[in-house]
């Protein structure tokens, strides 16, 4: 069985010679850790030769789940996966409290909030949401987005 945890799931079988890399870190549930999220998710995504289009939606993609995280649900931190596997790169934020109604697309101009989840799934391939049940109360809002890497010369 290939690898997976309560953050990000399994995506597909890890065939030998697949490489799949990991990256998670975990911040105080602030307005300001968005800013270093956004810095850790770069600084990971140029380390894995991630070509910069794609690091910069991913960027954004994590500020935008990040920010949710913050300012949506109860809790004292956040954490956040990055799980590149072939050509998927895996986002994935969890929070510690929700809601009754969880995530939700908000595509009306009126809308005061819920257009980053919107943007969220206009540049990924996939997105989506899963309670944490069985290890407390808490969400994970994960996003994929398909990736190239950088060519050596």
């Amino acid at each position: 069985m290939a690898p997976g945890n309560a953050l990000t799931p399994q995506l597909a079988p890890v065939c030998p010679g697949n490489v799949v890399r990991r990256y998670g870190f975990e911040l105080p549930a602030r307005a300001e850790s968005v800013g270093r999220a956004r810095k850790l998710t770069h600084d990971r995504l140029l380390r894995w030769d991630v070509l910069r289009g794609t690091s910069e939606t991913a960027v954004l993609v994590v500020s935008e789940l990040v920010t949710n995280a913050v300012v949506h649900a109860a809790g004292d931190h956040v954490i956040c996966e990055l799980r590149l596997d072939g050509d998927r790169l895996r986002i994935a934020v969890e929070d510690q409290g929700f809601g009754p109604t969880g995530p939700q697309l908000h595509r009306g101009a009126e809308d005061e909030g819920g257009r980053g989840l919107f943007l969220v799934d206009s540049v990924c391939t996939c997105w989506g949401a899963q309670d944490t049940s069985g290890y407390g109360p808490g969400r994970v809002v994960w996003a994929e987005l398909r990736v190239g890497a950088e060519q050596a010369c």
